[in-house]
Parts: C-alpha cells; sequence; structure tokens
C-alpha cells in the first residue's frame, strides 16, 4: 500500500471511530489532515469530508439506531433546517477567502473544546 493511501486510511478510520465514539469526526480530523498531510486547500478538503461525512454519518446513526439511540424526530427538527444552513455556510465559502474560513474553524474548534472541558 504506498504510503498516500496508508495515510488516507488513517485519516477514515480516526475519523469513523471519533463519528461513532462522539458524534463528530468529519470537520475536525478529516478536513485538518487533508490540509496538513496532502496539502489541500480549505475549501477541497471542506467538500471531500463532507462527501466523506454522508457515509461515516449514515453508517454511525444506523448502528446508533439499532442500539436504541436515535430520536427520529428529534433528527429531523434538527436536520431539516439545517439543509438552509448548509446552503447559506456553503455560499458564504465560496466568497471569503480560505485564509479567513481556516482561522474561523480553528477559532471554532478551540471555543468548541474550551466548552466541552468547562
Amino acid at each position: 500500500m504506498s504510503s498516500r493511501l496508508a495515510r488516507l486510511a488513517v485519516i477514515a478510520t480516526v475519523a469513523g471511530s471519533f463519528s461513532g465514539l462522539f458524534g463528530v469526526g468529519g470537520g475536525t480530523i478529516i478536513v485538518p489532515l487533508l490540509i496538513l498531510w496532502f496539502g489541500y486547500g480549505e475549501r477541497e478538503a471542506t467538500g471531500t469530508s463532507l462527501g466523506a461525512i454522508a457515509i461515516i454519518a449514515a453508517l454511525a446513526a444506523g448502528a446508533h439506531g439499532l442500539y436504541g439511540n436515535v430520536d427520529p424526530v428529534k433528527a429531523l427538527l434538527i436536520g431539516l433546517p439545517a439543509v438552509g444552513g448548509v446552503v447559506a455556510g456553503t455560499a458564504l465559502q465560496q466568497r471569503i477567502s480560505e485564509r479567513v474560513v481556516a482561522g474561523a474553524f480553528a477559532v471554532v474548534l478551540v471555543v468548541s473544546a474550551l466548552a466541552l472541558v468547562f
């Protein structure tokens, strides 16, 4: 297996593990590693991550559903309005510099980490 494929396998395994364990993994794992290990631009890393997340999230939700951990009504109440956020966020990302996107992403990760710890 080539070094590139091995690194992609590591990213996928870590992202899948985090997704199943914490409900996160795509943006917090895949995006930074695609940027740091593969030199992807912010937009390409985000788009690639979202493509992978669709698969990861479906499988993780199905597995959690088997354990009775999914409330379908609440999932719809969160998911349906989020579609508007996806459209708005994607449009905004295309209009601002990748440096600003990367900085905002880093701030969100740090604030989220601090909020979870404290």
